[in-house]
């Protein structure tokens, strides 16, 4: 499960860790995968996204996505951060993330991980005691944040910044799916256990975190949907509470949203972690149930 710490949260988008990402990878001849669910008078667009992308990886963008960018009327993301105003998630992850009478954070590793864990720590810059008072999931989240910029990468390369950007500039509104109170409550309810082994994935070795990455984004890239959909189910066999926390019950939620949607005339696109869009249990597959017809466009 921890190779899903380090690989999947970019393909899951959490709030907290979307400002990294990792080295360049090759373009293959194919594309980021593009989906098209429509009736006569509704169209959305489901685009599988990666949170976390190098600087300069520009090479995701193809004249078919962009065209499907010009015919939609709306943007829809996972939820929304505001950028002008960052104090707002920092006062969520705070009554979220912070608890009294916790266990020392030291203790919530092996014996054999506290040295990882404390030269972790040191490279934050946050005082070693705010972390004993940290929840263990929100400790893991200030961790990964350190990991993924020492790889040399910006949040703002990321799928969805360049996506917003481009809609707010054309004056098409953008929303969202989740609040960011609602994203992390996800962690937040998780078992003990489950924030442990996230706990663990954060101190891992960076260059791991490199190379499952990388794997992760060539698989992205060149729209290879089985590989990551197989790569999700194998990495969450081993939590079936992260799986309903991070993937089932969203995926339920957002074709719900869906559904709805699409009783409204208009073209809306839907950009999601790339993780909801393969796979058993994903958004297309909640839709086909419902005898809607989802069809690849790339």
């Amino acid at each position: 499960m921890r190779k899903l710490i380090r690989r999947g949260l970019a393909a899951l988008g959490l709030v907290t860790v979307a400002a990294s990402g990792t080295p360049a990878i090759a373009r293959s001849s194919n594309a980021p995968a593009l989906w098209e669910v429509k009736d006569k008078d509704t169209t959305v667009y489901l685009f599988g996204t990666i949170h976390l992308l190098p600087k300069d990886q520009s090479a995701w963008r193809t004249p078919k996505f962009d065209k499907a960018v010009q015919n939609s009327q709306t943007l829809v993301l996972e939820t929304l951060i505001d950028t002008a105003n960052p104090q707002q998630l920092g006062s969520i992850m705070a009554a979220l993330g912070y608890s009294s009478g916790l266990p020392p954070i030291a203790d919530r590793v092996p014996a054999a991980k506290r040295p990882q864990l404390e030269a972790a720590i040191a490279k934050t810059q946050i005082p070693r005691a705010m972390f004993d008072r940290m929840e263990t999931w929100a400790a893991s989240f200030t961790l990964l944040g350190v990991q993924f910029q020492m790889l040399g990468v910006e949040g703002e390369q990321g799928v969805e910044a360049v996506l917003r950007k481009s809609f707010a500039a054309a004056g098409k509104p953008v929303g969202e799916l989740e609040t960011n109170r609602e994203q992390l409550s996800y962690f937040d309810r998780l078992p003990e256990e489950a924030q442990r082994n996230l706990l663990e994935g954060s101190i891992e070795n960076p260059e791991a975190m490199r190379s499952q990455f990388a794997q992760m984004l060539q698989a992205w890239l060149s729209g290879d949907v089985k590989s990551i959909g197989n790569s999700f189910n194998k990495d969450l066999e081993g939590s079936p509470e992260l799986k309903a926390a991070l993937l089932t019950r969203r995926n339920y939620n957002w074709s719900q949203w869906i559904e709805r949607r699409m009783t409204q005339p208009g073209t809306v696109m839907v950009a999601v972690g790339a993780g909801h869009l393969a796979g058993d249990g994903s958004v297309q597959q909640y839709l086909q149930s419902r005898g809607y017809k989802v069809k690849r466009l790339q």
